[in-house]
């Protein structure tokens, strides 16, 4: 289920909804060999993470890096998988489109030194309730009657006269 959309990120309908994103990174090394990403503990938001791309870093040496994310199936239960190999010599970037977990989402630099950057999308997820429309209308209403106030009439033209 993917709450991805190109255009905006309120669907504006009650009972629907919210979605917000923000940059996602972390570096996978031998001496940080994973990252656990969890969302916050509100009720009413749904953490997700959608990887994008994973990339050898600068220093990387050349031995395969084995890049493994740890999260849940549609059962509940915990199942881990292996999503990138890469080697500085034949593929130092993988990208993954759109791969999207819901929290927590382990990921773990299963084998390898690294350094490897995975990076994507932090997403969440909120239900628009009626208060938070009718809060919204209210605004534009506002702002309606101010843009109304400023318009200024137009007068016209003084004609020449012919001398």
């Amino acid at each position: 289920m993917s709450f991805h959309d190109d255009e905006s990120s309120d669907l504006g309908l009650a009972g629907q909804s919210k979605l917000e994103s923000f940059l996602f990174s972390c570096e996978l090394s031998s001496k940080v060999p994973f990252y656990t990403f969890q969302g916050d503990e509100e009720e009413d938001l749904e953490h997700f993470l959608e990887l994008r791309t994973v990339c050898l870093g600068e220093d990387a040496k050349e031995e395969s890096n084995v890049v493994e994310v740890t999260a849940m199936n549609h059962q509940g239960k915990t199942i881990s998988v292996p999503i990138a190999n890469l080697h500085i010599r034949c593929l130092p970037m993988v990208s993954l489109g759109e791969f999207e977990l819901k929290a927590p989402v382990t990921l773990r630099l299963k084998a390898g030194s690294g350094p490897v950057t995975v990076s994507g999308l932090h997403l969440i997820a909120s239900q628009v309730d009626d208060s938070d429309l009718s809060d919204e209308d209210d605004e534009d209403d506002d702002e309606e009657e101010d843009e109304e106030e400023e318009i200024t009439p137009i007068k016209p033209a003084k004609k020449k006269q012919k001398q």
